[in-house]
């Protein structure tokens, strides 16, 4: 039989991923700025067809402005943090889906014990 199990992929890091995190970062960032800015032209549009429901229209647009300032401040503080972050250290880089055989017999804690995979520069470098 077939199951699939959750492994955790860690990244090892470098100066090259460092950079390469520091530009998603920032591209996110300016992504969500610009979204920001859309959503306020959009709600400046909307309040001028329907000026009855004025207060109703900013309310929405503000949650979704809100939310989006903080996902911005998150990957800021994310920035932060990577600058912080010594070359060699692993960070967490989520996790993917493994298809794992099973037989009648087979040692069910071995099973679940937490497996991992380890990348560097984007080469598996380690599999627990």
């Amino acid at each position: 039989m077939k199951i699939i199990k959750k492994v955790a992929v860690k990244k090892i890091v470098t100066d090259q991923s460092k950079e390469q995190l520091r530009e998603e970062y920032q591209f996110k960032i300016f992504k969500l700025e610009q979204e920001c800015e859309q959503l306020k032209f959009e709600q400046k549009k909307l309040e001028q067809r329907s000026t009855n429901k004025k207060a109703d229209i900013a309310a929405k647009f503000n949650k979704e402005i809100s939310n989006r300032k903080d996902h911005m401040k998150w990957y800021k503080y994310k920035l932060e943090q990577l600058e912080i972050l010594p070359t060699g250290s692993e960070i967490s880089d989520g996790e993917v889906d493994a298809v794992i055989d099973i037989e009648e017999g087979m040692s069910w804690d071995d099973l679940t014990e937490q497996k991992s995979v380890t990348v560097k520069d984007g080469m598996i470098t380690k599999i627990t």
